[in-house]
């Protein structure tokens, strides 16, 4: 039966009540996937076994044989997923949407579409490299798991229902995988290596303060994690070049002088950025940073 959606949700591909609705083929993409135009001439996925075989253009849908009704926003996107599609078992858009509104409903906000697309392709590359045997290690794996800890939830969920709908029981790496895919959604990068070179920052950053202090952290704590969100978006400012740049001089020269151990480790991270990425840090991020990391240190272990 269709699932519907509660208040708060954010659907990207919606699944609907069917009810009695009538259908007529716009395209067969599958033998159980159709595209479909409705009652009221609106495009949409229909899901069911058997439904597009031997379909034709303007041919009446049974919708007795229509399991699942899906739409997306955007058409550009649509285009994409119907070309997937006529070469991927359905199952895999099911378990792509699945994860979506699970990491919707747990980051609380709305993800750019394109991680269908690419939810879908990595998991079906995932199973079939897992079916002959292809072992896999995601040499992020710890970074994954202790920066982003809530996609990684949701991404050991999509190992659980790949597990269930496919019978493949894919290794805790792929979740993190999953969990950078979910990642790039989140923040709008455009490729998964902005994903990737962001959490390469952060790894950086996290070291650098840390061979300052001698201190390790308690991952799990409030001030850990608002360090790696601040973080997240210091590097999405960083990599989108709309890093910050106030002028409150008397602020910056207050946090300076107050916290002078703090902003010498800004400076170093600063440094280590210029030298790496060839982007210079404006104070006012300095500033920021400096802040944080007075905070966490405050909190910190010392090794």
């Amino acid at each position: 039966m269709p699932e519907y959606f509660r208040p708060g949700q954010f659907p990207v591909l919606k699944e609907i009540d069917m009810g009695s609705k009538k259908w007529r083929v716009k395209s067969a993409i599958s033998n159980n996937v159709v595209c479909a135009r409705n009652e009221r001439n609106q495009e949409r996925i229909l899901v069911g076994k058997g439904i597009g075989f031997k379909a034709k253009a303007g041919d009446e849908i049974d919708s007795s044989r229509v399991e699942k009704e899906y739409f997306l926003k955007s058409k550009n996107i649509t285009g994409k997923l119907y070309a997937l599609l006529a070469q991927t078992p359905e199952v895999y858009m099911e378990i792509a949407d699945a994860i979506m509104k699970r990491a919707q409903e747990t980051l609380g906000t709305e993800l750019d579409e394109a991680i269908l697309l690419h939810l879908i392709d990595h998991i079906s590359f995932a199973v079939s490299r897992m079916k002959q045997g292809l072992d896999f290690k995601n040499v992020l794996l710890w970074e994954i798991k202790n920066f982003y800890p809530k996609e990684f939830e949701v991404a050991r969920y999509g190992l659980s229902l790949i597990e269930e709908k496919t019978g493949e029981s894919l290794p805790e790496d792929e979740a993190g995988s999953i969990a950078m895919h979910i990642l790039n959604a989140e923040f709008d990068y455009k490729d998964i290596n902005d994903s990737v070179r962001m959490t390469e920052l952060i790894h950086k950053i996290v070291n650098v303060v840390r061979y300052q202090y001698h201190m390790s952290f308690d991952e799990e704590s409030v001030h850990f994690i608002r360090f790696i969100t601040h973080l997240k978006f210091f590097a999405k400012r960083l990599f989108t070049d709309t890093m910050l740049d106030g002028d409150d001089l008397d602020f910056q020269g207050l946090i300076r002088a107050q916290y002078a151990e703090s902003y010498a480790c800004a400076e170093k991270i600063a440094k280590f950025i210029w030298n790496d990425y060839q982007i210079a840090v404006p104070e006012e991020e300095l500033i920021y940073l400096t802040v944080y990391i007075r905070r966490i240190t405050a909190m910190g272990t010392e090794d």
